[in-house]
């Protein structure tokens, strides 16, 4: 499964414009929206927002952009982040692999929809601490997984894409391990996140840690 996990970053280098354009194509409504209006509601207005896997841009940093975030959108292929960079040249795109993320500043909010559940399990486990030095006391965290504990290939387009998850519990250690606490979970929310299982924490101050 490793083999199957190294590969997805050619892969969506290599898909980068059919996935917009199959992402874009009933952009009202998108079946995930009502998530991504809850970790708006959250956010202080004027919040800074680290989109980690940000794809094309659209429709989810379009919609952070509208509310008066500023996004830094981060993926490991070049034509999605000059999708990016063509949608909204006011904020900032970054070439980079999220496991290896360092930026010298820290974030409102970070989300991580329809990306780490891509990596193997190990690195998903890495990515909480990841996670836990770009964010500012009491911001918000988002992403999805999947229901239990596995690795699976599925396919787009009629080439291989692996998916992992971790174990539930896992998750809830992994987010209370660097000072998270969760505020909503959905598991296989099909009414109002197109089937995706659904994380949104908050990072506990120092008060309550």
């Amino acid at each position: 499964m490793k083999e199957m996990a190294d590969r997805v970053i050619e892969h969506y280098e290599r898909h980068a414009r059919a996935w917009d354009a199959d992402r874009n194509r009933h952009v009202e409504p998108w079946n995930d929206k009502p998530w991504h209006d809850r970790f708006a509601a959250v956010l202080p207005g004027g919040a800074t927002v680290l989109d980690v896997g940000c794809g094309s841009g659209a429709p989810v940093a379009v919609f952070l952009a509208e509310h008066g975030f500023h996004v830094t959108g981060v993926d490991s292929s070049p034509t999605l982040i000059s999708l990016c960079h063509d949608r909204l040249p006011d904020h900032e795109w970054l070439v980079e692999d999220m496991r290896l993320l360092a930026l010298p500043r820290r974030f409102d909010g970070i989300l991580a929809w329809d990306s780490i559940f891509h990596l193997a399990p190990d690195d998903q486990r890495g990515m909480f601490d990841v996670f836990a030095r770009h964010t500012e006391p009491s911001a918000v965290l988002m992403f999805n997984s999947g229901p239990a504990y596995g690795e699976g290939v599925g396919s787009y387009r009629g080439d291989p894409l692996y998916h992992a998850s971790l174990d539930p519990d896992e998750y809830t250690v992994l987010l209370d391990n660097v000072g998270f606490e969760v505020v909503a979970h959905a598991a296989e929310d099909w009414q109002t996140g197109g089937g995706r299982t659904v994380w949104l924490a908050r990072r506990r101050t120092r008060q309550n840690s």
